[in-house]
């Protein structure tokens, strides 16, 4: 019996791994998962609320807690982590046990735009930050998590973030 594929997107916040998710989860016929809405929903609270109330530790323990309970899911899958879901508790190892990671390597430039057009409200980093401490707030958290993203099994930059790229990349690892 063959294990069902469960690729794992990784990258900055705004890289594009929800979106990007739900377009190649479409185009295999596989469910698209979002860890960020798997804790809202298990939890009963938004991500903000849990970082407000509760502090970026216990967030990150819940979010570690979810992820391990997704990738140990019998079903294949896309599933969207949060940005800093490999940077912590040993996530990325067990994500490279579990499945293909990937990871979107998109420019600080493009993911600023998308960033500052969304406001960075819904993003509990960026929240009440101006744009010269938005950008600083993206290197700092590049340098921090540049090393967990490299170790992604496959890596998609600029112009090969695509569905077909990445569909080549996966026919590529069988």
């Amino acid at each position: 019996m063959r294990t069902p594929l469960k690729i794992i997107l990784l990258g900055l916040p705004g890289s594009g791994k929800s979106t990007f998710g739900r377009l190649i989860a479409r185009k295999l016929n596989f469910a698209f998962v979002d860890l960020d809405q798997v804790i809202e929903t298990e939890t009963g609270k938004k991500i903000r609320e849990i970082f407000q109330e509760e502090g970026e530790g216990k967030f990150r323990e819940l979010e570690s807690q979810y992820l391990e309970k997704v990738l140990n899911g019998v079903e294949g899958f896309v599933l969207a982590t949060g940005g800093g879901t490999p940077c912590f508790n040993d996530n990325m190892d067990l994500i490279n046990q579990k499945g293909i990671s990937v990871y979107l390597d998109v420019s600080l430039e493009e993911i600023f735009r998308r960033l500052h057009k969304d406001d960075g409200g819904k993003r509990p980093l960026f929240a009440g930050l101006d744009e010269g401490e938005m950008i600083l707030k993206l290197k700092n958290l590049l340098a921090e998590r540049e090393y967990f993203y490299n170790q992604a099994k496959i890596k998609l930059s600029g112009d090969d973030v695509s569905t077909e790229h990445l569909i080549s990349e996966l026919l590529g690892l069988f």
